[in-house]
């Protein structure tokens, strides 16, 4: 009898080229990348009725960290408040278009080079970092956060910006975030009661929560709560433009 023939070995399938895995993982990182940068613009059209909560809020409670914040409305606020912000963070707030291109401009003038005029930061600027961007001084961020402010400010109206940005602050040295919260931790009090100079107290430790203290404030937080009283008073229009509209 003829001997039979040896089994032949199944074929392997022959393995997709390299280039093509490697085009398929680069198409990935760039939707991954597309889809990041596009997910702010999504989320801020949501935020003129959902309460938002803060990337650091974020990055504490996933650390284990406190966090202590009450989301107030506007209208929940003393009036003082706002002003005394605006006169002190913002005073072109009611004017500009989320970047204020005029100030800007001046301090570019007045700086030696770019990276002395970045501490040019509206209230919406500071919404959009504080919303989806980190802390820190870099061309990066700040390329991020211009347009983001744009659109923040067409997207929604004046009186939200500055409703949000009153409430994602942080405003303590122990995770103390919004004028709730720092109202309760300063004067034992709501936010609705602070008088003029408390409200000139808060505005005074927004830029550093943590090395200035409106419970015990300093000579230097004392003095510049002076001022912003004063400028707060001498300019009540500043926040017409974020008076929340009756509900």
């Amino acid at each position: 009898m003829p001997a039979a023939a040896p089994a032949q070995r199944p074929r392997s399938q022959p393995a997709a080229p390299p280039r093509r895995w490697l085009g398929r993982i680069v198409w990935g990182l760039v939707l991954l990348v597309l889809f990041v940068l596009l997910l702010p613009y999504l989320l801020v059209p949501l935020y003129r009725f959902v309460d938002p909560v803060s990337t650091l809020m974020v990055a504490r409670w996933a650390t284990g960290a406190r966090v202590e914040r009450t989301f107030v409305p506007l209208d929940r606020i003393a009036p003082a408040l706002p002003v005394t912000v605006i006169a002190s963070e913002d005073g072109r707030f009611c004017y500009h278009r989320g970047v204020d291109l005029k100030e800007l401009a001046q301090r570019l003038d007045a700086a030696d080079d770019i990276s002395e005029a970045r501490g040019v930061s509206t209230i919406t600027q500071q919404v959009a970092k504080n919303l989806f961007l980190w802390p820190g001084r870099s061309m990066v961020r700040k390329a991020l956060e211009l347009p983001l402010s744009l659109w923040i400010n067409l997207v929604l109206p004046k009186w939200r910006v500055l409703e949000i940005y009153l409430n994602i602050a942080e405003w303590g040295p122990n995770g103390q975030f919004g004028a709730e919260a720092a109202s309760r931790y300063a004067f034992n009090k709501p936010a609705r009661s602070l008088s003029a100079r408390e409200a000139a107290l808060l505005a005074a430790v927004l830029p550093n929560p943590h090395r200035r203290n409106a419970r015990q404030p300093g000579p230097a937080v004392r003095r510049l709560a002076g001022i912003y009283e004063v400028r707060a008073v001498a300019q009540t229009n500043l926040a017409r433009c974020a008076r929340r509209p009756p509900r």
